[in-house]
């Protein structure tokens, strides 16, 4: 066995093992493990206690398929009606969701100097909630069947439809390219998107009775390769891969997709871990320090912000008051399109301020780690109690004026 594979084995063997002692010592303290796994990866990443090289693109692989699993288990539990259903509801929360999210970071960036294209930069950074974050905290929490669930996820699934259309034109703006360039790719990939909705929409039963629900290994495999294979093809479409995985599962409906749910399962698992990991294992923690302060600063901002988006979609889809705030504190985190979107920053350079990366990484961090712990407030009996009192202080019936 060659050198450098038996260094493989090893780093991936232990880093797995210490994912595994960290989730589990997480659930018996009663916390989400992915903050544990995101410190694992900084200890071992960059700049870290102890480097770890040899494993870098095997976990780099594995997050990205991790990213993939999720959306597709995301996608396995609704079908293709209720997606075009809550979308339809759900797009002033998406519009709500753009101005309030995406304004504090293009505002940010201009008083910190850094110029408009910076500008345009923080504003996806700030914008986009980060899908394979929200959907780990869902499965932890158990929350995936409650009735605030459809309102976090069409505002996901707007956000990431939204990104299928900023990213080509982030781009081109980047590249600095001409208008009818940006035009261009944004024309590729709104075609892109409507004709795999479509399929998932008109044809999702006959895709369903294809696959072969009695054999769970030809599922396991048929499911597994056409979502990487759609979403691989979405993703060289300038369509975001994490789109292509949900339509999939959108596509997938009935007895097929419980048993394919109980079958990724394990595996999502598995890479949803991988892809926290990665997350801390590319970030080096040296370059955090001196963008500390200003990354919490636009953390706090933007994190309420998204509460208030969350609140204010459940509110009009008629949940009631704790399932509003399960919907606003569930979709605080920021993740994979948030590092997506600074990395083209700096890969294309166009004179981005050299601050922005660390900022990034720094405020995606915050919101990271702060996310799934905040979430867990509306289990809180005392969070509960509180509920309780502000709906009966706003029911309670005015109090009729005495005459004189």
């Amino acid at each position: 066995m060659h050198e450098e594979i038996t260094y493989l084995l090893i780093q991936v063997g232990g880093l797995l093992l210490l994912l595994g002692l960290l989730g589990k010592f997480s659930r018996r303290i009663g916390l989400s493990p992915i903050p544990l796994y995101l410190f694992a990866g900084l200890a071992f990443g960059h700049g870290g206690l102890l480097p770890l090289n040899a494993s870098e693109e095997f976990f780099e692989i594995g997050a990205e398929i991790g990213v993939i699993l999720l959306l597709l288990m995301l996608g396995l539990e609704y079908s293709a009606n209720e997606l075009v259903s809550n979308l339809r509801s759900a797009a002033p929360a998406g519009l709500i969701d753009a101005l309030f999210n995406a304004v504090p970071g293009a505002l940010f960036a201009l008083v910190m100097g850094w110029g408009w294209l910076a500008a345009v930069v923080l504003a996806g950074i700030t914008w986009v909630s980060s899908s394979g974050v929200i959907a780990k905290v869902l499965t932890d929490l158990g929350r995936v069947g409650n009735r605030e669930t459809p309102v976090i996820l069409s505002v996901l699934v707007i956000e990431d439809l939204a990104m299928a259309f900023y990213l080509p034109l982030l781009t081109a703006l980047l590249a600095g390219a001409s208008l009818a360039g940006g035009l261009t790719a944004l024309g590729v990939a709104l075609f892109t998107v409507t004709a795999v909705l479509l399929v998932a929409i008109r044809y999702g039963r006959a895709i369903s009775a294809l696959l072969p629900k009695k054999n769970p290994e030809a599922l396991l495999l048929t499911v597994l390769g056409a979502t990487l294979l759609v979403s691989g093809i979405a993703a060289k479409l300038q369509v975001s891969a994490a789109v292509g995985a949900f339509l999939v599962g959108i596509a997938i409906s009935g007895q097929v997709a419980h048993k394919a749910t109980e079958l990724l399962t394990p595996l999502r698992d598995l890479f949803a871990a991988v892809f926290f990991l990665f997350f801390g294992l590319s970030t080096n923690p040296r370059d955090i320090p001196p963008v500390l302060i200003p990354a919490l600063i636009l953390a706090v901002v933007t994190m309420g912000t998204k509460v208030a988006t969350g609140y204010l979609a459940a509110r009009r889809a008629g949940m009631a008051e704790a399932g509003r705030w399960r919907a606003g504190l569930g979709l605080m985190p920021r993740g994979e399109f948030s590092i997506v979107i600074a990395g083209l920053a700096v890969t294309a350079g166009a004179g981005i301020a050299p601050q922005l990366a660390p900022l990034a990484t720094a405020y995606v961090l915050i919101t990271v780690v702060a996310g799934p712990l905040l979430a867990r407030l509306p289990d809180y009996p005392w969070f509960r109690a509180w509920v309780r009192k502000r709906r009966a202080a706003r029911l309670a019936p005015a109090p009729v004026p005495v005459p004189d």
